[in-house]
């Protein structure tokens, strides 16, 4: 499956938080910088963007706000059951929303286009072939 996917499903862990989006995501990538490194305990996660409006989130929710390379607020949601990080952005504040692709329930359905923050990659952290890499955010 690719973008043209219409529906996009998945959750936490212990299946307390889901998720549904309708509608093919606006973006797909991968970002290395440090705060995405160090709250997945990974190289790097692996996102895909949805408006608002094609998403529908059930479950409880904790949040955690650090500040994000731009300077503003970066909001993390994840279960406060099983702690798994599901989606970014404040729900009812923000029009869009990065729900982590770890969360996918057909992980199949993830095809970044793009890689955010190379500059911040170590090098044992892999960097796809095609496909378009920004030092820093894309402008």
């Amino acid at each position: 499956m690719n973008a043209a996917q219409s529906r996009y499903s998945g959750g936490c862990l212990c299946g307390a938080l889901r998720w549904e989006a309708t509608g093919a995501p606006r973006y797909m990538g991968l970002c290395y910088c440090a705060d995405c490194r160090k709250a997945s305990g990974s190289g790097f996660i692996p996102f895909i963007g949805f408006g608002a409006d094609q998403l529908r989130i059930d479950g409880p929710t904790r949040t955690f706000t650090s500040r994000a390379a731009s300077g503003g607020p970066s909001t993390r949601n994840f279960c406060p059951t099983c702690h798994s990080m599901v989606f970014g952005g404040i729900v009812g504040e923000t029009d869009e929303h990065t729900i982590y692709a770890g969360s996918l329930d057909d992980p199949a359905l993830f095809a970044p286009t793009m890689a955010i923050f190379t500059r911040d990659r170590p090098d044992w952290a892999p960097l796809p072939s095609g496909i378009a890499a920004f030092a820093t955010m894309p402008g």
